[in-house]
């Protein structure tokens, strides 16, 4: 209990990109062709409308290793007190963030890219409170 309380924010943190990427992954899974059929209507007037369906195997595959990667930080926290997995989780956290906000801007879904930015905020403060 006691690591839980030295490392709460960083855990309740990882808590949410855990549930955010590993739940967009299993939905990317699960519906692969709605997925890929709604954004290739999404990317159609942009250079990117070619390869929707690579775009969204490395969004699928970056979002779930983020999440295990988060998952595993956890642990490693709560454990040994160790930040490595967390601030790894973290990190692709963010980077899978940004592929997606570039998306939003090429298509112009200006109000889609708002939203990525607020989930890009506390991932960003995520990586600043684990850095070592």
């Amino acid at each position: 209990m006691k690591s839980f309380l030295i490392h709460a924010t960083e855990i309740l943190l990882l808590l949410f990109l855990i549930i955010t990427f590993l739940q967009s992954g299993f939905d990317k899974l699960s519906d692969w062709k709605g997925n890929v059929t709604w954004l290739k209507e999404h990317f159609s007037t942009t250079p990117l409308r070619n390869i929707v369906p690579l775009m969204v195997g490395i969004i699928l595959v970056t979002e779930v290793v983020a999440g295990i990667l988060c998952l595993f930080g956890i642990y490693q926290l709560l454990s040994s007190g160790d930040t490595s997995f967390a601030l790894y989780g973290a990190i692709l956290s963010c980077i899978t963030l940004l592929m997606l906000l570039f998306g939003q801007r090429v298509a112009k879904d200006y109000e889609g890219a708002k939203t990525i930015a607020v989930y890009f905020i506390p991932t960003i403060l995520l990586v600043f409170l684990l850095q070592p």
